[in-house]
């Protein structure tokens, strides 16, 4: 079997050549062919599908966060290849929403051992979301963190605090079909999966798997109640937000706002139009 590796050097603020050399190694010994190349963001969409095309892998594999996640998966949509995931991010979300373990022996069994799974992806305007995008009040969050190139839990909770000097609601239309509802919140997330990359639990009985996602508004909240909303690793009180399970919808705000998907940031919006796209990536999940 062949494996390839696309490798993101820069995410995290971490160097990656442990997770090179713990590739290697493991890989030694087996009968298996294991590829690696570097991403250079600047030109990932081409070299993934070049290397795709050059290797022809059985198997391809995400060395990175959330953001090179999402860059390999989109090369991968619909064709049956199975992507695996090896946690060398800041924010691994999709990792731990799939029991993916952190440390490079666990991840690198699961690409040998792990079981090939179809997962959802929602269409979210002219882009694809693996696990959360929003407007509002976290969307910001991810806008300072990047445009100020802080990196790690010190640069995340920097952009944090600068985001919630500037809070303020959003006054939204959310257009679910069948019903529509107009909302002030802080900020409305679509979940295809249950929580942040901190582990902060948002969307408890989300499900990858299970041919819809949820769209979780957010009302008005205290300092503290925000702050545990990036930190605190349980539910949240119900009291505080709603959940409406949906396979499309549009959102509209009266200002534009502030606009994410899967942790990047993708500027300000005053439409948000969001489908479901039902089991369109197979992903390697630890076996049962």
């Amino acid at each position: 079997m062949t494996y390839l590796f696309a490798i993101n050097p820069v995410s995290g603020g971490r160097d990656k050549s442990d997770w090179e050399e713990a590739i290697r190694a493991y890989f030694a010994d087996l009968p298996h062919t294991a590829h690696l190349f570097h991403l250079n963001g600047q030109t990932d969409d081409e070299l993934i599908r070049q290397q795709i095309a050059q290797h022809q892998p059985d198997r391809v594999v995400a060395v990175g966060g959330d953001g090179t996640l999402k860059s390999v998966a989109t090369q991968l949509l619909g064709t049956g290849m199975p992507l695996g995931l090896l946690p060398a991010g800041s924010a691994n979300g999709m990792a731990r929403e799939l029991g993916i373990p952190p440390d490079a022996a666990g991840s690198l069994d699961v690409l040998v051992n792990g079981t090939p799974k179809a997962i959802d992806v929602i269409s979210v305007n002219d882009d694809i979301c693996l696990h959360l995008s929003d407007i509002g009040l976290n969307a910001r969050v991810v806008m300072h963190y990047q445009q100020n190139n802080w990196r790690g839990m010190f640069g995340y909770v920097r952009a944090v605090l600068k985001a919630l000097r500037k809070r303020r609601l959003l006054q939204v239309e959310i257009n679910l079909g069948d019903v529509c509802v107009q909302r002030a919140a802080l900020m409305v997330v679509l979940a295809n999966a249950r929580m942040y990359g901190t582990g902060a639990v948002i969307n408890p009985d989300g499900d990858l798997s299970d041919g819809q996602f949820e769209v979780v508004v957010f009302r008005r909240l205290s300092v503290w109640e925000i702050i545990k909303l990036f930190w605190r690793y349980k539910p949240f009180n119900a009291k505080h937000i709603e959940i409406f399970p949906a396979t499309s919808i549009t959102v509209s705000t009266r200002r534009k706002a502030y606009f994410q998907v899967d942790g990047e940031y993708r500027g300000r919006v005053g439409e948000v139009n969001a489908r479901v796209l039902p089991g369109a990536l197979q992903v390697l999940m630890p076996a049962l």
